[in-house]
């Protein structure tokens, strides 16, 4: 064989090997386009944020559908959890550097006057069939401005919890009638809850001091104190709520003024509330009644879940539950419903609403977690099991005409913490008149809202 044709049999099987490499690179290339399209699709290695306080109702929810989420969007959902007031400073610093470091937050209604413009909308997850299983100050408590800017979680108020062994008794309904001249009943207004209060008020042990207590009033230095007196303004006719159009100040006019003297009556006056009311609030009500110190509370709804189980509470299988109290106007109350929203500096906005959406689908998991939720849905669903006793009771304090959202005001805070709370404790301390204390909050609350 010739050099010259040797050369070109070896060109040739050069060629050969070259096509042929040329040829596994480019299915290799191929299979990597295909590779890569897939995990696309999938949304594979890609997460979205949410932010949580700890331990809340959010936290167990977040974690418990996460894998269900991922299976069905191929999004991982990582979970950052920090205490209450954690949420609020750094979701709000998060707005305020844009850093895209969360996708979804859980957060207090209270938080919407200082987060709202930050925030992006999700009118687009509100339909018919949504707003419809809301109660109507859900949709309300969560807009700011005109646009839907949280998707309720839950929804939360204040009812009447209640000792049936005590008020169902015979003995003491006889008792009661012949003090009273009225049949004793779970109260239903402001009479009737302080003659039931005054009643209950005894020494059991005849040791000479009491140890059972109608009630307790709420006189910490929190908003739990500040709920507690505005679902009183509320009943009294209160509306809108802490201010007027233009800003200015309503907290002295009647209704606040009635609000506060039927507490501070019922501490004071009556005393058939413990003492110590100025560092007493929710948590510390419910512990007083599952210890059997106390015949009823105003407290919030969730609270009968624990108060009705034997490994919590001493008085388990003896708790009633109706609705909140009325005053002049009826009922009302100022619910505490908590929002997942959307940071407008999130890079992932449509994964984002995509997951609101699957939690909102999701939401009888908080009924099982907190014993409330926020769909009309899953109130009627979970209100015919006796360990959802509460619901019937919740279901009409929320629909109530006199309730109604604090205000969303850009100030809330400094009113709430310079001006009502120390009002409040002033009453019920008393070391000025609730129309002297109140007359003082409205200054003040005219001065941070530069009126």
């Amino acid at each position: 064989m010739s050099y010259r044709r040797k050369m070109g049999l070896a060109a040739m099987l050069i060629m050969l090997v070259m096509t042929s490499i040329l040829a596994g690179c480019a299915e290799r290339k191929e299979n990597a386009i295909n590779t890569t399209v897939k995990k696309s699709d999938n949304k594979e290695g890609q997460f979205l944020t949410v932010l949580v306080e700890g331990g809340s109702p959010a936290f167990t929810v977040v974690n418990e559908t996460a894998e269900q989420f991922r299976k069905k969007t191929g999004y991982e959902i990582r979970v950052e959890a920090v205490p209450y007031i954690g949420v609020y400073d750094k979701l709000n610093a998060e707005l305020k550097a844009k850093a895209g470091s969360y996708d979804v937050a859980t957060i207090d209604i209270l938080w919407f006057s200082t987060l709202a413009q930050g925030l992006a909308p999700m009118d687009d997850l509100m339909t018919d069939e949504v707003k419809n299983d809301l109660f109507p100050n859900l949709i309300d408590g969560g807009t700011v401005d005109g646009k839907a800017l949280g998707m309720p979680v839950w929804t939360n108020s204040k009812i009447l919890l209640y000792r049936k062994d005590l008020f169902e008794d015979p003995k003491e309904k006889a008792a009661f009638q012949k003090e009273y001249g009225y049949e004793l009943k779970p109260p239903a207004n402001w009479k009737e809850y302080r003659d039931a209060a005054k009643f209950f008020t005894r020494d059991t042990d005849k040791d000479g001091g009491k140890d059972l207590y109608g009630t307790s009033v709420f006189g910490m230095n929190n908003g739990d104190s500040v709920a507690s007196w505005l679902d009183h303004a509320a009943q009294a006719g209160a509306g809108p709520l802490v201010v007027g159009e233009g800003g200015k100040a309503l907290v002295n006019t009647k209704p606040y003024v009635e609000a506060l003297d039927f507490l501070t009556k019922i501490l004071r006056e009556d005393k058939s509330a413990p003492e110590g009311a100025l560092n007493m609030a929710s948590s510390e009500t419910s512990e007083l009644f599952m210890n059997g110190k106390l015949s009823m509370m105003l407290a919030w709804g969730h609270f009968f879940v624990p108060s009705d189980d034997p490994a919590k509470s001493k008085v388990a299988g003896k708790v009633g539950a109706a609705p909140m109290i009325g005053g002049e106007s009826g009922v009302g109350v100022v619910p505490g419903p908590w929002y997942q929203v959307i940071p407008s500096s999130s890079k992932k906005q449509a994964a984002a609403k995509e997951y609101v959406k699957f939690i909102y689908e999701h939401n009888e998991l908080f009924m099982q977690a907190l014993g409330v939720a926020a769909r009309k849905s899953v109130f009627r669903q979970y209100g015919q099991k006796s360990e959802y006793a509460h619901l019937s009771a919740l279901n009409s304090t929320l629909s109530a005409k006199q309730t109604q959202n604090r205000p969303v005001l850009e100030y809330w805070n400094e009113i709430e913490s310079e001006a009502l709370v120390p009002a409040l404790q002033s009453a019920l301390s008393g070391k000025a008149t609730p129309q002297e204390a109140l007359d003082q909050a409205a200054d003040l609350i005219n001065e941070i809202q530069g009126q």
